[in-house]
Order: C-alpha cells, then sequence, then structure tokens
C-alpha cells in the first residue's frame, strides 16, 4: 500500500512535468499524456500499471462529467439541443452497427454480436478527451457547445449498446422489442434519477444551514451519489450525473453563497486536472499488459485491424455529420430550428473533433474473462488491442490535426452576431450605468452624506465614460491607454504586497490578517488581468 501510494505520487510529478511540456509545445496535454504513459509503459517501474475498470467508472468519471455538466451552458444546450440529440443517440448507435458489420466482414472468426460490442465501445466521442481539446482551440462557441453538449449524452447510449451485445454473446439470445423498451427505460430513468438526487441537494443547499466548507464536500460527494443511484437500479448513471449536474448548475447562483461559488470553481478546477492528468496518462500505461494478451493473433494483424477499424470511425462520423447538416435543412422547412443551412465547415470540425478515450478502454476492460460455463470470452484481447489503438490514433492524429484543420476550414461564427469582446463592454456599460441609476434615484441623498457613496458614484461614473469614448477612439488609442493603466495599476498593486509582507515581519501584526489582504490583492489583480485580456482585442 505504501509503495502504491509512492508510485502514484511520482505519477502525479510526471503528469505536471508532461503538461508542462505540452504548454510549452503548446499542445492539447491528453495527447502529450498519453504518448508518455506510452513511454513510460516501456519501463520496470511504471509497466506494470493497470486501470481496474470498475474504478474508472465509479472513482474517476462521476466528477468528471459532473465538472462537464457544471460548465456547460443550459441555455446553449437547449438551443442546440436537436443536433446534441441527433449526435448522442442516433449517430452512436448507427456508428455502432457500421463497425459491427464492417469487423465481422474484416476480422476472421468476428460475429456481428462481437461487432456490436466493439462498436458500443469504440463509437462515442470521449467526454472528457473532446472538451479538453476544443477548450484549447480557438473555434466559435456554437461549436464547442455542441461538441460539449454531446460528449455529456453519448456515453450513455453506447454503453447501453454495449451492455445489450454483451448480453447478447453471454446469453446467446437477443429480442429487439426488450431490447427497445429497455433502452427507453434505462435512459428515462437515469435523467429521472439524475433530477431528483439533484433536487434533494438542491433543498440541502438552499434551506439547511451549510458553511462553505459543508457547501464544497456537499458538491465533492453530489456526482458519485447520482450515479451510484442509477447504476443500483441498472439504470443509466451517466444521464444520471448528466442531468443532475445540469440543474444543479443552473441553480448555482440560489444555492450557493459567493465564498462557496469562487472555492468550489479552485478545488473542481484542482481536482478535475488530477482526474484528467492520471487517466490519459494510465491509458497510455495500458500497452503492455494488452499486447500480451493478444494470444494467437500477431502484433501485425492485430495493428492491421486496429487501423481498418480507425480509419472507418473517423470516415464514419464525417458522413454522419454532414448528413445531420443536411437532415437539418430539410426539417427546416417543417419546424424551427437554431441553423437552418449549417453548410460543410462546421459539420467537418464536429465531424473531426471525434477523439476517443477512457470511457472506451474502461468498457473494453470491463468484458468479463469467461461466459457460461467457463469458457474464455471469444477474441477478449483483440478487443482491447483494437480499443486501445482506436484510441491512439483519434487522439493523436485528430487531436494533433485538429488546430490545423480548424485554421484550413475557417468554420463561420454565423450565431454570435456580437463578437466576445463587444459583448464584455456592453455588459461592463450597462452595469455601469445600472448602478449609476441606482444610486442616483435611491441615494442620491447618501451622496452628499457619506463621503464613500459618493467616491463610489465617481468611480462608476469614471468608468460610464471610459465605455462611451470607446465609439469615438480609434481601437490604438484604447489599447494604449489600457495598457499604461495595467502598467500601472499592477506596480500600485506590487507595491502594497511589498508593503503587507513588511509588516507581516513585525510582531504586532497577526499574520491571519495579512493573509486575507494579500488574498484580496491576488483577487484584484486577477479581475484585472482577466478584463484587460479582453478590452484589447482587435474588432
Amino acid at each position: 500500500m505504501h509503495s502504491l501510494l509512492i508510485q502514484y505520487v511520482f505519477l502525479i510529478l510526471i503528469i505536471l512535468a508532461l503538461v508542462m511540456i505540452a504548454n510549452k509545445l503548446r499542445l492539447a496535454y491528453p495527447i502529450v499524456l498519453v504518448i508518455g504513459g506510452l513511454a513510460l509503459s516501456f519501463t520496470s517501474a511504471f509497466s506494470h500499471v493497470t486501470i481496474d475498470p470498475e474504478l474508472v467508472f465509479f472513482l474517476f468519471l462521476p466528477p468528471l462529467l459532473y465538472e462537464a455538466a457544471w460548465q456547460t451552458s443550459w441555455k446553449e444546450f437547449w438551443r442546440w439541443r436537436r443536433v446534441i440529440t441527433s449526435f448522442a443517440f442516433p449517430i452512436v448507435i448507427l456508428t455502432s452497427c457500421v463497425i459491427a458489420f464492417v469487423s465481422s466482414a474484416f476480422i476472421p472468426g468476428f460475429t456481428l454480436a462481437l461487432g456490436f460490442l466493439l462498436g458500443g465501445i469504440i463509437s462515442p466521442p470521449d467526454a472528457i478527451s473532446a472538451t479538453t481539446i476544443m477548450r484549447g482551440v480557438k473555434v466559435s462557441k456554437s461549436l464547442v457547445s455542441i461538441v460539449e453538449g454531446e460528449s455529456l449524452l453519448n456515453d450513455a447510449s453506447s454503453l447501453i449498446v454495449f451492455r445489450f451485445a454483451l448480453a447478447t454473446i453471454v446469453t446467446g439470445q437477443f429480442h429487439f422489442r426488450e431490447a427497445a423498451t429497455s433502452f427507453v427505460l434505462v435512459v428515462c430513468m437515469g435523467i429521472l434519477i439524475g433530477l431528483l438526487v439533484g433536487l434533494i441537494f438542491y433543498a440541502i443547499h438552499r434551506w439547511l444551514p451549510t458553511t462553505t466548507s459543508i457547501e464544497i464536500v456537499l458538491m465533492l460527494i453530489t456526482p458519485y451519489c447520482m450515479y451510484y443511484s442509477a447504476e443500483h437500479f441498472h439504470f443509466s448513471g451517466v444521464l444520471a450525473v448528466v442531468s443532475g449536474g445540469l440543474f444543479l448548475s443552473s441553480k448555482r447562483q440560489h444555492m450557493l453563497t459567493y465564498q462557496s461559488r469562487i472555492q468550489g470553481i479552485t478545488v473542481w478546477t484542482n481536482l478535475v486536472f488530477v482526474l484528467n492528468g492520471l487517466i490519459f496518462l494510465l491509458i497510455g500505461l495500458q500497452l503492455p499488459s494488452i499486447t500480451q494478451q493478444l494470444g494467437d493473433i500477431s502484433i501485425a494483424s492485430a495493428i492491421e485491424y486496429g487501423l481498418g477499424i480507425s480509419l472507418v470511425l473517423i470516415f464514419t462520423r464525417l458522413l454522419c455529420t454532414f448528413g445531420a447538416s443536411y437532415f437539418t435543412r430539410f426539417m427546416s422547412r417543417f419546424i424551427t430550428v437554431a441553423d437552418d443551412n449549417p453548410g460543410w465547415r462546421g459539420p467537418f470540425v464536429l465531424g473531426w473533433a471525434g477523439m476517443r478515450g477512457v470511457v472506451s478502454l474502461a468498457a473494453a476492460l470491463s468484458i468479463p474473462l469467461l461466459i457460461d460455463e467457463g469458457q474464455p470470452f471469444p477474441y477478449r484481447n483483440l478487443i482491447l488491442f483494437i480499443t486501445f489503438i482506436v484510441i491512439l490514433v483519434t487522439l493523436v492524429f485528430q487531436g494533433l490535426t485538429l488546430p490545423w484543420v480548424i485554421r484550413k476550414v475557417r468554420p463561420e461564427d454565423k450565431y454570435s452576431p456580437i463578437p466576445e469582446h463587444k459583448q464584455e463592454r456592453i455588459i461592463q456599460k450597462k452595469m455601469a450605468q445600472a448602478s449609476l441609476q441606482l444610486l442616483e434615484e435611491k441615494y442620491s441623498e447618501e451622496r452628499v452624506k457619506n463621503e464613500h457613496v459618493n467616491n463610489l458614484f465617481a468611480r462608476l461614473q469614471i468608468d460610464l465614460n471610459f465605455f462611451q469614448q470607446d465609439s469615438e477612439e480609434s481601437n490604438h488609442a484604447i489599447q494604449n491607454t489600457l495598457t499604461s493603466f495595467q502598467r500601472i495599476y499592477l506596480d500600485l498593486l506590487e507595491q502594497q504586497r511589498k508593503l503587507l509582507y513588511q509588516m507581516n515581519r513585525h510582531s504586532e501584526f497577526d499574520e491571519e490578517l495579512i493573509r486575507k489582504y494579500l488574498s484580496l490583492i491576488d483577487i484584484e489583480e486577477f479581475k484585472l488581468r482577466e478584463k484587460l485580456a479582453h478590452e484589447v482585442e482587435p474588432t
């Protein structure tokens, strides 16, 4: 136990080093982590590290899905609900069918049931890798919203296909009516349980005497309660976490205090960073154990099968995204759609963003070793190897080329009529106007008697005057003004830090109070840098 803990500490240190390398090379860190895991797998120190599929599903998946749901905009999710639903269910099922027929024809002795099992494993783009890589690429908000929304739902549909195919192989029977009914039940009840558990936790946050620490701990255990509650009754734990996470995310302003929202973001950001790093590194570390289990099938043949399936998978997703685009144009004649002419640029980028990841590998690892009467599960080792090749090809090849594809294709952002930096200035201007109006109408007498209120009014007036000059001054002049302001203000904050450091050397000042004001300075610097990062963007 002690040595295992030390080993994982070293793994985390390796993750940090690889992420720093990825940042230096300006690459998405999941790609570098998988390649780094591959390299580590050939060393004796880490070659025996394996993934427990039950551990991945229960320990890693709920918080990662919950955090993704928490960051997803419900407004954007609902706006693109038809596209997201089509990607998450029909396209996953169609992809599973294509993989089933191709693999059964391509691999000697591979049955159609085994093909559906493989299709259910590798059909869904990964919720973790897709969102992680897309967030690091400058692309339109609409495409990111669709990819994030799709990745939240497609795991459930693929795992249901996987479950039915596995039952068919083990029992040797398949009843379509029972499978269809079970599919609907698993989806609907998973969503319902997630919403019910989310409602319970909402009530706890809203009406019980919680503290900031209690609220953060409650946020950490919420996804596990959602996932376990659904899986305990054999429904979709993935959909339970996603639906409950979306519900609680929309209620965050009502159920959490400002301290919990600020500190919770920090906790979740660091937790998800570590979990993501471990997952992608462990994927790369699986190669030796998977290769050793191939048995009679040669590595060359297994690689050939894996590369062939990967190409079919990529090509099928591209066809499906274009098909969804044409189907949307057709349906726009009869119903209202978010975009009646998607074109080809956006669908191509969406098709190319279909990286596979940890859910596929965990599903493959969860295939039982034996079926009824003690017989070995047919082609289990080959399915594992093909899954690993698919993850490697899609994550590394598509992940590395995705920025280049976006630059060449240049998908249009037709759905944001106002550029983001202009939206920020409008928001800031309207906030200043509303604040000044409130002070003038409700606190005009206080301005005369209270110097602090009057200073607040003057500061807001200065901000408003600056925003109103935006339409009159050139962008170059604004950039020079803001750069100078940023330099002076940051110098001022640094001088305040130095003063606090000096005061902390004297015994009469409480260090806890000094740290409090140092934290306030850090928050002020963060706000300044975030604000000015968008102020000077060119139009």
